[in-house]
């Protein structure tokens, strides 16, 4: 890999570019879904990553972090996301076709062939559970255990990581408080997946792939598991290092690097920069701009939304009440973005931060 290519994708993989990019590439995967999940297009795609990995397979500290026994399930995990992504919407695509063409979905056409629980569906499941063990020995035996001596509170690792499946939450706590990060947002989480079936009552799409007729809440939930979760994990894995630092998939992690700082509030900005004078001593009175802003947020978004056409032709489908709960959590969702976006580009560290209670 020439020093060129490794310093342009170690300023690609910035926070923000990193951010921007992968939001741009989920949108443009949705777009062309007909065309990528084409095999010979798909085999292209994955031919490219694999020519990465090669290619970066030399550099040594892109080795390092990759073959590290703690992250050597996540690499797998990309091309995992990749091909049931692929299979998926390779599915969807193909039904999406052949009913414009007037012809039903292929489940429509093949729920006469059946496959028994005995002694076919048995047999598979026990010859993947044989490979699947096989799999973990060979694993277990030529891989390391990544274990670490006994807790010590005089040593603490730098950086200090949550298992794999937490990265994501342990990356949220960077921008929220606790009680956001690690209560609210995911209770969203549950709740918004709960609505899906009572606000969304499209009958298309029950049994058979399809993406054309349930754009909207397909794309909602790509957005937070791909967006919001697993482009969270890869970013936690790959490219938070020492002092929880950002590094490139290239760069050395240094521990003596200079975290920056990010911790301006909302009320500075409104009070000392703009209007030049102190911030007041009452909190209500010195959080006026974060509370009006976090109201119109939540209140005037939604109005304002109507007038694309996604969006208005989702309320004349639901109604009111639905709309609002659907809004709502879409809101919730995409303000995990907008404050990582605030946070890499203005130093934003909370927009409301009344003693006790910061948002």
């Amino acid at each position: 890999m020439p020093v060129g290519a490794k310093e342009f994708i170690n300023h690609l993989f910035g926070p923000v570019s990193y951010t921007v990019f992968g939001v741009f590439a989920f949108f443009l995967m949705l777009a062309t879904y007909r065309t990528w999940t084409k095999p010979v297009v798909f085999f292209i795609l994955n031919s490219l990553i694999v020519i990465f990995f090669a290619l970066s397979w030399s550099d040594p500290n892109f080795n390092k972090i990759v073959t590290k026994p703690d992250n050597i399930p996540i690499v797998a995990l990309i091309f995992i996301i990749l091909f049931f992504m692929w299979l998926s919407f390779r599915q969807a695509a193909i039904n999406d076709e052949r009913m414009e063409n007037g012809m039903p979905p292929l489940e429509a056409v093949e729920k006469h062939e059946r496959v028994l629980v005995w002694p076919d569906l048995v047999f598979i499941e026990f010859l993947s559970a044989i490979i699947f063990m096989v799999v973990l020995i060979i694993w277990s035996v030529g891989i390391g255990a990544p274990l670490e001596e006994p807790a010590n509170p005089t040593k603490t690792p730098n950086p200090s990581k949550a298992p794999w499946y937490f990265l994501g939450l342990q990356e949220m706590l960077v921008y929220f408080d606790p009680w956001i990060a690690g209560v609210v947002l995911p209770s969203f989480i549950i709740t918004g997946l709960m609505i899906i079936p009572y606000c969304d009552k499209n009958p298309k799409g029950a049994g058979y792939y399809t993406f054309k007729d349930r754009k909207f809440v397909i794309s909602m939930f790509l957005f937070g598991f791909m967006v919001l979760w697993i482009m969270l994990i890869f970013m936690g894995t790959f490219l938070r290092g020492p002092n929880w630092n950002f590094f490139g998939p290239y760069e050395y992690w240094d521990v003596h690097k200079a975290p920056v700082l990010n911790n301006i509030n909302l009320s500075e900005y409104f009070w000392i920069h703009l209007l030049g004078v102190g911030i007041p001593t009452n909190p209500l009175v010195s959080e006026l701009p974060g509370i009006f802003l976090i109201l119109a947020y939540f209140i005037i978004t939604p109005g304002i939304l109507m007038f694309i056409p996604v969006f208005k032709r989702l309320y004349s489908n639901m109604g009111f009440l639905r709309y609002s709960l659907i809004i709502f959590h879409f809101l919730v969702m995409m303000s995990l973005p907008i404050k990582m976006i605030l946070r890499w580009t203005l130093n934003l560290k909370y927009i409301i931060a009344i003693p006790t209670f910061n948002i």
